[in-house]
């Protein structure tokens, strides 16, 4: 008879929420505290913000005994799972290096939600998932060489945050009062919530709005006094912001008219604008001292703010529309520098 070799662990496809569990059930065994799959359940439930069936507990530790060679055993007098090897940890070599150091990248780039309701609640999980960092001694480097600078952001009132969300999972119409942009007082709203957009800083709530019988935008940074109703609605089939944009990526805006650009680009703004894909259909042309980009895009406010910003970097050639605000802004700082 051969001499009986161990198992090696296989390497797994584990999904992130499934890594959380194991690490919390591996952390709890690994405590002596002999726990059952009742109370490895609550304690995933309580520590990772996530909940866990008796039934998922179950094949989690099945998982851990048959794949990953933990030498787990279950005690009668006690009614709890212990470790019959002193010591033992589950080894992190399942996970991957590539997927912890996704999940830490992750981790930081969640600083963007920062001021949003459900920050803690995911940071919290986060934070259970890349628990094999930690371990391994080495979340110090990637906290701090990692990192997702600070933008400005609107914080979101959580009650304003509930209704929203709530009204996006129930499909459940919700009413609030807003300030649209060139509006000097808040207006009553009715709208039917589609989906949450995250732009720049600020989130979006594109729906119906019943009032105009039209899709719209709204600032959850300039609502107020939001209800939830009890009037259900039925989701249509061409709700998806991504559909309706025109295939552009200026980020949350929806014009009503698709428009072809040629924007030339001199200077400190050809990188600028060749490292980014702007629009699916982009193409990028050389000219004398520069480059001419060219795309289609239904998001018109968006691309001028962007041939703004470049200052005397950017003169764009098309559509004539364009070219008329382009012209009408300058005019305007020079009167107001001139003044």
């Amino acid at each position: 008879m051969g001499m009986k070799t161990e198992k090696k662990p296989a390497r797994a496809s584990i999904t992130p929420s499934a890594l959380a569990r194991l690490i919390f059930i591996d952390r709890r065994i690994a405590s002596g505290e002999y726990p059952n799959q009742s109370e490895l359940s609550d304690y995933i439930l309580k520590n990772c913000c996530s909940e866990a069936s008796i039934i998922t507990i179950g094949r989690d530790i099945a998982f851990m005994r048959d794949e990953l060679n933990a030498p787990i055993e279950y005690d009668a007098g006690h009614r709890g799972y212990y470790y019959s090897k002193p010591h033992y940890r589950i080894p992190l070599g399942f996970a991957g290096a590539d997927e912890l150091l996704a999940l830490g990248m992750a981790k930081s780039i969640l600083g963007l939600y920062r001021d949003t309701p459900v920050y803690n609640a995911a940071y919290n999980l986060m934070t259970c998932i890349t628990l094999p960092l930690i371990a391994e001694g080495n979340s110090d480097w990637l906290e701090s060489r990692i990192v997702v600078p600070k933008i400005a952001s609107a914080k979101i009132n959580h009650e304003l945050w509930k209704t929203v969300i709530t009204g996006l999972k129930e499909n459940r119409v919700i009413t609030f009062d807003y300030k649209g942009t060139w509006d000097d007082e808040f207006k009553h709203r009715r709208v039917r919530p589609y989906q949450l957009l995250f732009d720049s800083g600020l989130w979006y709530l594109h729906g119906f709005a019943e009032e105009r019988r039209a899709i719209r935008m709204f600032s959850l940074s300039r609502m107020k006094n939001s209800k939830l109703t009890k009037d259900i609605f039925t989701l249509p089939k061409n709700f998806n912001y991504d559909d309706l944009a025109g295939e552009s990526y200026f980020g949350v805006f929806i014009g009503q008219e698709k428009n072809h650009y040629g924007i030339n680009c001199y200077g400190e703004a050809i990188n600028f604008a060749t490292e980014r894909q702007w629009a699916a259909d982009q193409k990028i042309i050389n000219i004398d001292d520069g480059i001419t980009i060219e795309f289609s895009s239904t998001q018109y406010d968006k691309v001028l703010k962007w041939v703004l910003s470049c200052g005397c970097w950017v003169i764009p050639q098309k559509p004539n529309k364009l070219v008329d605000d382009w012209k009408w802004h300058i005019k305007e700082m020079r009167r107001l520098v001139s003044k």
